[in-house]
């Protein structure tokens, strides 16, 4: 027969017990801390990409090497364009911007408008800026969508002063002040935060405490 446990081994499992509790409670709430709804926010990777300053469109009109150039995007967010002057580029759509192109073409080029062409060929508006207890806080540009991981990545990862659970991401708001999006970073890389790997917009400003 075996012998019953002891009062002093009946405790030991118990505070064992608690102590698990108290971890795997403070694992779950860390990553339930906030009911920030991050669905809300935008993945621009569903949208047409919205040009920015500094970055280079080439416009080309077939048979009209004289229309064709590259068109930079300066710091006012306009470009000029052969025989239809400047426009603006900045904060519109590629889209946008070969609509009216085109529109204000058909009264030099006619019909040959149609044949018009607009490509991004470099992106230089794309930036965040990565800050706090990081290896290497700057601002970082990049030709692709970047997540909250990549860019703490790039950024060297937090470093030993940090408190990467408590990390904010700052977004411009279209209206009133901006946004602070609670984020926890450990959570993400652990997968318990998916939902808080947002897509970055440019200017958005991330800050690991």
């Amino acid at each position: 027969m075996r012998c019953p446990l002891n009062a002093k081994t009946s405790w030991l499992a118990v505070a064992r017990a608690a102590l698990v509790f108290v971890v795997v409670s403070s694992v779950a709430c860390t990553a339930a801390r906030s009911n920030y709804n991050y669905a809300a926010e935008p993945d621009p990777r569903r949208q047409e990409f919205v040009i920015g300053p500094s970055d280079v469109l080439h416009v080309s009109v077939l048979h009209n090497p004289d229309v064709s150039v590259d068109a930079h995007v300066r710091p006012d967010g306009t470009i000029t364009v052969p025989l239809i002057g400047d426009i603006k580029a900045a904060d519109r759509t590629m889209s946008e911007v070969r609509g009216e192109i085109a529109t204000k073409l058909q009264r030099f080029l006619k019909d040959d408008s149609s044949t018009l062409t607009l490509a991004l060929t470099t992106i230089n508006s794309y930036r965040v800026v990565i800050s706090g207890n990081v290896e290497h806080p700057g601002v970082f540009a990049s030709a692709h969508y970047l997540t909250v991981s990549e860019a703490i990545a790039l950024a060297g990862g937090p470093n030993r002063f940090a408190s990467p659970d408590q990390t904010i991401l700052t977004r411009k708001s279209e209206s009133g002040p901006p946004k602070r999006i609670p984020i926890d970073y450990p959570g993400i890389l652990a997968g318990r935060c998916p939902e808080q790997d947002l897509v970055l917009l440019a200017g958005d400003q991330i800050t690991v405490p």
